[in-house]
């Protein structure tokens, strides 16, 4: 090992770094590498220039340098440096520095070396696959630390030709080489690592030694060309061996074989080895070849079926062709028929060509088999492409020859059967030949979830001889336990093309067959098909609290699957998504029903879980989606969290949840607060508000509770007791003063279960007596008398409230009782006989005065009479008899004595304050209907025109203050039609902005519902939006339209639906047309409204005939009454409101309902209120019916409505009806 010099210290080379010296004549030094990886440095005696000089050498290649000096300097030449290098194959280079007098000489010379490689330890030599017949692999094992090369030197013998390749592209020690020639035997090959560099253009290499045995290998050569097979009638000339060997034998077979072509003389044949040497285990039979005893395998096992293998495919259930069998081969056989029937023994011809060049080869193996024996192979030369034998056994044979390449030192080899015959001999000579097509186009069609059929093509034609093979992939797949089919879990065959006794939800694979005889031709692309499963059924939800709930479900029983599969459809909140999720997977069981608990669900939440059944299946296939189930959890409990009661008033603040609780995406929809006690006080508070304002009677104890509700269920808080003092009476004080008592009065406040009463004498300043007290008088209403006083006393008195025993702060008062006098009662009833006489008086005169007023609305007033007790009629409350002989009398006074003469004095018995404007009523008998529209029709409707003056008084008073709003403006088509406050549409919306909320829309009362229909004006751009939002909101099922989009060249209303079938989206809302059907006078449209998860399905009914501010013509109002009565037909059970809307959504609105409510009205009533009812309609929206044509439009409508009943009923029958039912 070379020494590393001790170098001075930095004095000493400190004046070296400002100048070098260079010896330009300093000679060479010798550098060796030996066999052991050493690299020797010598000095010639022509380097030493100076002994006192220093000799350095520097050795660069590795990942550091190393330095060596040449020591010993005397006489002789120094002893060379010995450097053992690490690395095998690596390049080095070595340079000499020499120190002289302080001062150091650049390299004298740099000497390039290369390491040899490490040799090559073992080799395996394997067929490439996919080219056995030119390509092997080559797999080598060498060092693999510090050992470096780049090419591998492959040398070999081909045949006696020397031959050598450098080849780099080996990955992990292995490669594919493709060159050598079919059938040729390799020798003595063997590998070699080469280094290589080049260095100043200059190229070194080295190459490791052998250092592993030499191989040997064979190509596979190529099988023979065009082999073709014919089976004759023996001649009885022949020989009667199975089998025909020798030269004469094969002379005389290939001279028939010829004539049978055409050929008069057929050439000499040599034999190539005697018959009776060939066995099938002479040397055909393949075994592992070890070289030298080596563990080497030279060679493996050739890639054709060996006849062991052969033997055992015949017990298969197909009698499959080798898998390189080639359907173009077929196209030059001999054999001229499938079905040819000769006495046995019959004689087989076979003829081949010579295999593809440049293929080495020394003869062809012939091989016959017959099922069930072993198989016999004979072996002909070179030279030899005809081949007979004679076949006296009836059975199945196979038939194949094989190219033999047996030159060299290498073990023979022989080619794969690239072409073999298999037919079938009866014991009659009847032969069949073996199918070698497949069916094709195999298909399967579900005709149920139980049976299917396969069909198939064949281009033989062959389509009835067949056998399809049907089994069940997933009964394997399930527990023995839980099994449910057992028809097809082992495999079945039928020649018929119906499947039957399937399975839901099993996956099955259908194999196809063709058939010839006892022969079964290849098998067709095996079609893998499955049936989907049924489906859950009976899908049930069973809530458990806000944020859990259970599914529950049952299944058939004939049904197949892997799993369930739990989702769910909800709104993320995180996400801002909706999307379906699975939640959980279950695995299948034999039990017929399952559930699962769904856990940390959002409350207040709405959800939409389906089950879904999966099958083994590859994809798998689910069913179905239409398990499916909507439901909307309970929202949390709320916690009061704080109660206080000042002045009258108690304020209530609460909490919801935690701060991660969102209520903006929730269905909650309002807060109610209850207090409950004596008197039940309730509000409904919006959900992003939670405080409120109770005002509560004093004096009473209250259950305090506050409730979430959402549209299907509600939570509430615990409940929060709270006691309220109770107040001081009201107001007190003293009426009907006597001598000895008084009355007390006070204004009840608040609860109170009873008033303690308590009255002293008041003491005189002037008279020292004791002052005398009442006994305390309990009493439960708010007045008193107080008896057994003193007559001309003063008392003071105190009322106090008590409730649930506890009493409030007294109230006081001071009374004192009359002196004694005259009886008191003469004294009243002489003042109330004077007054009866005056009024009795004023009364004579007051009727003599307003009798010839009103002596011309005595039929009206006779009516309205009647009306007013209308509704004691309808309720039910006064019997038949009383209800005639009432309305008898009172229409023979000669006018309303009892309405109308108080009205004359601005007094209205109906209403609760006294100086209010009369009530506008008109009701009519329809018996009478007839005259009374001649008597309004007279002097061009003069008295139409008079009650219309006065509906127009109606709903001034009425606020309108949201529709004024700036940002509402916008919002209405007309500035003179604005919706009032107390009767208009709230739409519901997720924040609070101004505005949000408002639609110019009001709820009119119906027949039978108080919120039976809006009445909206037509849709601006703007506002269609909402629109549609109050469609869903309200659960609207049908919309009436009343106008055309454009009327006199003017926009009436915007296109607010689709104008195709073509969904169009709405803000966040989706409209589509399911149909449109046009009529005459109206169109008919259904829509389907969708919002997220929800569905809505309504009824659009468009009348366009109906001019603006007009009424349609005469002819045109039984047109009228038929749209009317066809919506409400149509209606039925349909829940939510009546959407009616024209262009300003009062004129054509406001007649289509009073016409709707009018034609249920006289259903069951003979007298009408036209103008009643009109008045009732503008107090809910202003200037419905807008117009006096429609005014008496409607009371033309009502009269062609009653002509028409009076002619399907008769009067009298109606009459008869009644008076049974009395």
């Amino acid at each position: 090992t070379g020494k590393v010099p001790e170098l001075s210290s930095p004095r000493r080379y400190l004046p070296m770094k400002g100048f070098f010296i260079i010896y330009k004549n300093v000679a060479t030094f010798l550098v060796n590498v030996n066999e052991d990886n050493c690299i020797i440095i010598f000095l010639e005696p022509s380097d030493i220039t100076s002994p006192s000089s220093t000799y350095i050498v520097k050795i660069t290649g590795e990942s550091k340098n190393y330095f060596f000096q040449f020591e010993d300097f005397n006489d002789t030449l120094p002893d060379p440096i010995v450097f053992n290098a690490s690395y095998h194959g690596l390049y080095y280079l070595i340079s000499l520095k020499v120190l002289n007098s302080n001062m150091v000489s650049k390299p004298a010379k740099s000497i390039a070396v290369l390491t040899k490689p490490l040799p090559v330890n073992s080799v395996f030599i394997f067929d490439y696959k996919s080219s056995p017949e030119t390509g092997v692999i080559f797999e080598i094992q060498y060092p693999e630390k510090y050992n470096v090369f780049v090419r591998v030197n492959i040398s070999y013998l081909e045949g006696k030709q020397f031959r050598s390749m450098l080849y780099k592209d080996f990955f992990r020690g292995k490669t594919v080489f493709n060159h050598w020639l079919p059938g040729t035997c390799y020798s003595n090959i063997t590998f070699q690592l080469v280094s290589e560099v080049v260095v100043n253009k200059t190229t070194l290499m080295e190459s490791s030694g052998v250092g592993h045995e030499p191989k040997q290998h064979r190509t596979v050569p190529y099988p023979p060309s065009n082999i073709s097979m014919k089976i004759s009638k023996i001649n009885k000339g022949y020989s009667d061996g199975s089998l025909l060997f020798g030269s004469e034998q094969l002379q005389q077979g290939l001279q028939r074989a010829l004539n049978l072509n055409g050929i008069q003389e057929a050439p000499s044949i040599q034999p190539f080895e005697d018959p009776e040497s060939l066995t099938v285990n002479a040397s055909y039979s393949w075994i592992d070849y070890n070289y030298n005893g080596t563990d080497y395998e030279t060679t493996s096992q050739p890639y054709w079926t060996s006849i062991d293998a052969t033997t055992h495919e015949s017990e298969d259930f197909v009698n499959k062709l080798y898998s390189g069998y080639d359907d173009e081969n077929m196209s030059g056989m001999g054999m001229e028929s499938s079905e040819v029937s000769f006495p046995l023994p019959v004689e087989l011809f076979l003829m081949w060509s010579p295999p593809k060049p440049p293929t080495s080869y020394d003869g062809f193996n012939i091989y016959i088999q017959r099922e069930g024996n072993s198989t016999e192979v004979s072996t002909v030369d070179e030279e030899t492409h005809v081949f007979t034998a004679e076949l006296k056994e009836p059975g199945k044979y196979k038939v194949s020859v094989t190219t033999l390449s047996s030159s060299g030192v290498c073990v023979p080899r022989e080619s794969t059967s690239d072409t073999s015959f298999t037919f079938f001999i009866s014991p009659t000579g009847e032969w069949f030949q073996e199918l070698t097509e497949k069916p094709s186009n195999v298909s399967v069609k579900l005709l149920s979830s139980t049976m299917a059929i396969v069909s198939w093509s064949s281009l033989m034609g062959i389509t009835n001889d067949t056998i399809v093979s049907v089994v069940s992939l997933t009964c394997k797949k399930q527990k023995q336990s839980q099994r449910i089919e057992k028809e097809h879990c082992s495999e079945t065959n039928s020649s018929s093309g119906i499947i039957g006794n399937l399975i839901p939800g099993a996956q099955y694979r259908v194999t196809v067959y063709l058939k010839n005889g006892p022969l079964v031709g290849p098998p067709s692309d095996a079609v893998t098909f499955g049936t989907a499963p049924t489906g859950v059924r009976d899908l049930v939800l069973y809530p458990l609290g806000p944020t859990t709930v259970i599914l529950s479900w049952n299944r058939p029983y004939f049904v197949v699957f892997k799993k369930y599969v739990v989702e769910m459809f909800f709104f993320n909140p995180i996400t801002l998504t909706s999307e379906w999720t699975m939640y959980y997977e279950i695995t299948a069981t034999v039990s017929l029903s399952a559930s699962v608990r769904v856990i940390n669900l959002l409350p207040a939440w709405y959800y939409n879980f389906r089950v879904t059944m999966v099958t083994w299946g590859d994809p798998e296939l689910s069913c179905c989606d239409s398990s499916t189930i909507s439901f909307i959890t309970a929202p949390l409990h709320p916690e009061i969290r704080s109660v206080e009661y000042f002045n009258n008033l108690l304020y209530v603040s609460w909490t919801y949840g935690d701060d991660t609780t969102d209520l903006s995406h929730s269905r909650m929809l309002h807060w109610l607060v209850i207090a409950d006690g004596k008197k039940r006080v309730k509000k409904s508070v919006t959900r992003n508000v939670m405080t409120t304002v109770l005002n509560l009677p004093p004096g009473d104890t209250y259950n305090l509770s506050v409730t979430a509700c959402t549209e299907r269920s509600s939570n509430t808080s615990k409940p929060y007791v709270v006691t309220l003092e109770p107040a001081p009476p009201k107001s007190l004080f003293a009426v009907n003063k006597t001598q000895t008592s008084v009355t007390l009065l006070w204004v009840e406040e608040g609860v109170a279960d009873f008033y303690e009463v308590v009255c002293k004498q008041a003491a005189s300043s002037q008279e020292k007596r004791k002052v005398v007290f009442q006994e305390p008088i309990s009493v439960t209403s708010h007045i008193v008398t107080i008896s057994s006083l003193l007559p001309s006393t003063s008392y003071n008195c105190s009322v106090t409230t008590v409730s649930h025993n506890s009493p409030s702060t007294p109230a006081f008062i001071a009374v004192s009782t009359l002196v004694a006098e005259m009886n008191p009662n003469v004294v009243v009833i002489s003042v109330l006989a004077l007054l009866s006489i005056l009024l009795i008086g004023l009364l004579l005169i007051t009727l003599i005065i307003l009798r010839r007023k009103h002596l011309q609305m005595a039929r009206e007033c006779g009516a309205g009479t009647f009306v007013n007790f209308a509704s004691f009629e309808r309720d039910g409350k006064l019997p038949y008899n009383w209800r005639r002989s009432i309305f008898a009398f009172l229409t023979l006074l000669p006018s309303c004595l009892w309405t109308d003469y108080l009205l004359a004095l601005y007094i209205n018995p109906w209403s609760k304050n006294a100086l209010k404007k009369r009530k506008l009523t008109s009701p009519i008998q329809l018996d009478d209907f007839d005259a009374y529209i001649k008597d309004m029709a007279k002097d061009s409707d003069y008295k139409f025109s008079l009650q219309f003056e006065e509906l127009k008084l109606v709903g001034l008073d009425i606020p309108h203050v949201a529709a004024d709003l700036p940002v509402n403006r916008c919002k209405n088509r007309y500035t003179n039609i604005l919706p009032y406050d107390f009767s208009r549409v709230k739409l519901v919306s997720m924040h609070d902005d101004e505005g949000l909320d408002y639609i110019n829309a009001n709820y009119i009362p119906g027949y039978t519902s108080p919120q039976e229909y809006i009445a909206t004006q037509g849709p601006l751009p703007e506002t269609r939006n909402d629109f549609w939002k109050m469609v869903l909101q309200q659960n609207s099922s049908i919309i009436v339209m009343l106008t055309q989009c454009n009327e006199k060249r003017r926009v009436k209303c915007d296109h607010y639906w689709p104008f195709t079938e073509d969904p169009v989206s709405y803000g966040d809302i989706t409209v589509e047309m399911l149909s449109e059907e046009e009529q005459t006078e109206w169109v008919i449209r259904e829509f389907r409204v969708s919002y997220a998860d929800e569905v809505q399905d309504v009824l659009h009914f468009n009348y366009t005939a109906w001019p603006d501010h007009g009424v349609p013509t005469t002819n045109a109002a039984e047109s009228i009454l038929q749209f009317v009565q066809m919506i409400r037909q149509r209606r039925g059970k349909r829940k939510g409101p009546m959407i009616i809307h024209c262009s300003a959504g009062v004129g054509r609105t406001g007649t289509y309902i009073a016409l709707d409510r009018l034609l249920q009205y006289i259903q069951d009533h003979e007298f009408v209120d036209i103008l009643g009812l009109v008045a009732e309609l503008r107090s809910y929206r202003t200037s419905m019916v807008q117009t006096e044509e429609q005014y008496i439009f409607i009371h033309r409508c009502v009269q062609l409505l009653w002509s028409k009943k009076k002619q399907r009923f008769c009067i009298s029958d109606v009459i008869y009806e009644n008076v049974s039912k009395s």
